[in-house]
């Protein structure tokens, strides 16, 4: 009897943008165009930046777009392009040398060169999370729920997605402190009336994160009115700062664009620099391709 070998291939793409605003939405559009295999990383419903605008005044060829109107838009034309939006968080982006790794909630990813369009994360983190990452500290529960067997851990989430990886961290772990920080007292009220559909080892709490201590080997999570240790702290925001997902700077086949690279802050701005930064992606594809790399 013969057993079966199931080997797991990663498709490796040309070019992945991770981020479906403006800016990722016209790097993907042009390297598509090109004839670029590419890898588009981020929420279906492109950006809500831009679908929760009022009016749009400044985006050429539309005059006074709502944003709902203009991510429609949007939409149409990767669809026009066979474009798919894969649905994705990533964690982080590690250059491989030829390649780079990029780490997704749901899946790992690879890439020749990566377009970062991101757009701007105006959470502040809080005091001793940067310091505690990997040392207790975490963005993805999905990631790390093997290392939590039998152990306790708090879940800060900012948005409905973040209760799933409290789920699946609690078929794990002996405990789980699950704490919504969306829509505060109603979605709260909401969760805790809904207790019975969770699992028994999920706790709803309430309270205003201010900072992240460990003592000892226990990470401390201190609110306003109160102290909860655990075995680990998952803090699941929407987005991540580029500090956070890629190692450092100024790497080869590493591109950025939109709000990302700073002021102004523009749909014009972003949609025209993820243009030039595909553009520069496909010209260091070529280049790698003349070199025989």
């Amino acid at each position: 009897m013969f057993g079966i070998l199931s080997i797991l291939l990663i498709i490796r793409y040309d070019i992945a943008i991770i981020g479906t605003g403006p800016a990722g939405v016209s790097a993907a559009i042009t390297a598509k165009i090109r004839g670029r295999k590419i890898l588009l990383i981020g929420n279906n419903k492109i950006s809500d930046k831009v679908s929760k605008a009022h009016i749009i005044k400044n985006y050429p060829g539309f005059i006074d777009i709502t944003g709902k109107e203009l991510s429609q838009a949007f939409n149409n034309h990767l669809k026009s392009l066979s474009i798919d939006i894969t649905e994705d968080m990533v964690n982080a982006v590690y250059a491989m040398g030829k390649y780079f790794h990029i780490q997704g909630k749901k899946n790992n990813y690879e890439a020749l060169t990566v377009i970062l369009a991101t757009g701007v994360d105006v959470t502040k983190p809080y005091a001793g999370e940067y310091e505690n990452l990997g040392r207790g500290v975490s963005y993805c529960a999905t990631c790390d729920a093997a290392l939590y067997k039998e152990r306790e851990a708090i879940v800060i989430g900012f948005n409905e997605e973040a209760l799933s990886e409290a789920e699946f961290l609690a078929q794990t772990a002996k405990k789980v402190y699950y704490m919504p920080l969306y829509n505060k007292d109603k979605d709260i009220n909401t969760l805790q009336a809904g207790k019975d559909s969770l699992k028994d080892n999920i706790d709803i709490i309430k309270g205003k994160p201010l900072s992240i201590e460990r003592r000892e080997d226990k990470m401390v999570l201190i609110m306003e009115d109160r102290e909860l240790a655990a075995d680990g702290i998952f803090v699941l925001r929407e987005s991540m700062k580029p500090a956070q997902l890629v190692p450092g700077i100024n790497i080869k086949g590493l591109y950025a664009a939109g709000d990302i690279t700073g002021v102004p802050y523009q749909y014009v701005k972003a949609a025209g620099e993820g243009n030039v930064a595909a553009l520069s992606a496909v010209g260091y594809l070529a280049a790698l391709n003349r070199a025989g790399k």
